[in-house]
């Protein structure tokens, strides 16, 4: 079994879940008392989040990078970055280290095309939904065609996340909104709605929409699962 780095605490709660579902994964696999071979790097999120809204990505690179060789140093096989904003900076993050990244929007990418969808709905940070960083990446990488909501409702979910869901706070009203959002983009045409905030799945859930959902959290950890077993 290969062992997994993972860049965590942005935010905690989320990191958490990665945590929770590779474990869960590597149980359903092997049986039996196994669990994952892991080391977990967690960043402060406080200091993050400044530095994104300062526009300051470079450094936010440094801090992950630094977490990467870390990992690295402490075994690590490959890594993630718990997190779909900071992938933003994946490159740099990648080349700090000889161990291989997992990029979230890949392991998205590659569920979606194994479910033959090529439209979807982006649901994420600001960062993440009017920036190409991810969306460019899924278009190139995959064939997929990526929508976002309006202006404003890209304001609310942003909101949301910051000011609830990093914090643990979970509000029906917020859910109540979310779905109006979902069911928007689906009357658009998106065939399916990438949950592209590692929070967004304590918020909404599969028994909350008929829209399909992709929850990046759940994907990613389950390529992690399925990397670690390789031979």
């Amino acid at each position: 079994m290969k062992t997994i780095g993972l860049i965590g605490g942005m935010s905690w709660e989320s990191t958490a879940n990665y945590y929770q579902l590779i474990n869960q994964g590597i149980k359903q696999r092997l049986g039996g008392l196994h669990s994952a071979k892991l080391v977990l790097v967690s960043v402060d999120f406080a200091e993050i989040e400044a530095l994104q809204h300062q526009g300051n990505w470079q450094k936010t690179a440094e801090i992950l990078s630094n977490a990467a060789k870390s990992l690295e140093l402490a075994g690590a096989d490959f890594f993630l970055i718990c997190t779909n904003t900071m992938h933003k900076v994946a490159s740099q993050v990648e080349n700090a280290v000889t161990i291989p990244l997992l990029h979230i929007a890949d392991a998205t990418g590659s569920q979606l095309i194994s479910n033959k969808l090529n439209k979807v709905g982006l649901l994420g940070t600001k960062f993440t939904m009017q920036q190409d960083f991810y969306k460019d990446r899924l278009h190139s990488n995959f064939s997929i065609d990526v929508l976002v909501p309006s202006h404003i409702e890209q304001d609310f979910v942003h909101d949301v996340i910051y000011q609830e869901l990093c914090l643990g706070k979970v509000k029906e009203q917020s859910r109540k909104q979310y779905l109006e959002i979902i069911n928007c983009l689906s009357r658009r045409g998106a065939q399916g709605i990438i949950l592209g905030c590692t929070e967004i799945g304590l918020l909404i859930e599969k028994s909350h929409t008929q829209s399909i959902l992709y929850d990046t959290t759940l994907i990613h950890a389950q390529a992690a699962v399925l990397e670690s077993l390789k031979k």
